[in-house]
């Protein structure tokens, strides 16, 4: 895979709001987010909340980050701690989305997150510049009127953009990479997790085979890659040489579709039958989530973290059925099914629930001993226009108005915090 002659040489802007939530509420506090010493914690009155995001200097000097705990802040008293304002930060982003719109058409931008989008700006050259020069007064820009701070990374394809801008703009303010840097900057990159489109887990199945660093993930035999991995093996190792063919807008790793939800819940469950409600909402919620793309899926996985103060641990299981679905009850048997098969008998502090093995939700296969399967299917997309329509506490399980139950006080949050 050494020609890239072929391949579509276009300019995607990656662009990354430095500490997005921490710089949101130091403006609004009057402060300077590079210089501030500040941390958004999703509930400052529990002690073990997590830290959703800190301000530079907060990182830098004092070591937390993003995942941090309320308890690991030390007690200093430059550090400001203030609870998320998130429907305050979803509007600061979509004004800033307005903002890009001066420079490219609505179709050109992909709103990746609430603090990363990527533009693509080939064919407004002429108008403004090239892809530096864009990218520099789209970060005057937002300095200027919303005095926060950016990172952004330029590539050929959204890919390398993103790898670019957490490689080397985030430090820089702005940088490009081209095919050309691929052997020398791309294959560099390890461990593999620093890779976009790598997590752990995968990480450590390319370790097992002897693969720790891009460079020889790029130069490991296909075949082999794709017998281990399927799909997805194929664009590892297309993506090692630097390669994406998604338009913006488009999912990175098109072979990994999934719906999933994890939850780190707001308090020990040490009782068995009051994880299986909560498996149940959270089952509800990758169901909803499957619906509203209008597909369904196979491959139901079942991940349960047991707390820190039984020294953590846990498993992460998955089943494959035999017909594809998006019904809640489908997806609750079958993490039951293994909850009941893996659970030890430990306290409860994460549960993670995924969907995947996705295909469209066109037709249905009658089952014979399940008569009820297709009215279940139109009942869920019932509830999920009502839910639309009054909001999404109008229509809860009955376990949800137990003491296990969590989605009722979720209902009142935005993007999983405070609003």
């Amino acid at each position: 895979m050494e020609n890239y002659d072929q391949l579509p040489k276009r300019k995607i802007l990656c662009i990354d709001m430095k500490s997005f939530y921490a710089s949101c509420a130091a403006v609004l506090l009057g402060l300077d987010p590079l210089t501030c010493y500040l941390a958004v914690v999703g509930d400052t009155d529990r002690n073990g909340s997590i830290v959703l995001a800190a301000s530079p200097q907060v990182k830098k000097e004092f070591g937390i980050k993003t995942g941090s705990r309320l308890f690991e802040i030390p007690n200093d008293p430059r550090i400001i701690i203030v609870n998320p304002k998130m429907a305050t930060y979803i509007r600061i982003s979509t004004e800033l989305t307005k903002l890009f719109h001066r420079y490219v058409p609505k179709e050109a931008i992909h709103t990746y997150s609430v603090d990363e989008s990527f533009i693509e700006v080939d064919g407004v050259e002429h108008i403004w510049g090239d892809a530096q020069t864009i990218a520099a007064k789209i970060r005057d820009d937002m300095e200027r009127e919303f005095q926060l701070p950016s990172a952004i990374g330029i590539g050929p394809n959204m890919l390398l953009a993103k790898i670019c801008l957490d490689i080397e703009a985030k430090k820089s303010g702005v940088a490009e990479w081209t095919y050309d840097d691929v052997k020398e900057k791309l294959w560099k990159i390890e461990p593999l997790s620093d890779m976009w489109g790598i997590g752990s887990r995968v990480q450590k199945t390319l370790n097992r085979m002897g693969i720790f660093n891009v460079g020889q993930l790029a130069n490991y035999p296909l075949e082999l890659l794709e017998k281990k991995f399927g799909v997805m093996g194929n664009q590892l190792y297309y993506h090692a040489w630097g390669v994406d063919l998604s338009e913006i807008g488009a999912p990175i790793m098109q072979g990994q579709i999934s719906f999933g939800k994890s939850q780190i819940l707001l308090r020990d469950y040490p009782n068995p039958e009051e994880v299986k409600h909560v498996i149940l909402e959270i089952s509800e919620e990758v169901a909803r989530r499957a619906r509203q793309h209008k597909k369904v899926g196979r491959t139901i996985s079942l991940g349960i973290g047991y707390s820190r103060d039984e020294f953590g641990g846990g498993f992460h299981r998955s089943v494959t059925i035999d017909q594809p679905t998006n019904i809640t009850m489908d997806i609750y048997e079958a993490c039951l099914s293994l909850f009941e098969t893996f659970y030890i008998n430990k306290t409860v502090r994460k549960i993670s629930i995924t969907l995947s093995n996705i295909e469209e939700d066109q037709e249905m296969q009658l089952d014979l001993f399940r008569p009820n399967r297709t009215k279940q299917r139109t009942l869920g997309y019932v509830m999920d226009g009502i839910r639309q329509k009054y909001g999404s506490d109008s229509l809860l399980r009955a376990v949800s108005y137990t003491t296990a139950g969590t989605a009722k006080y979720r209902a009142k949050l935005v993007g999983g915090h405070k609003a």
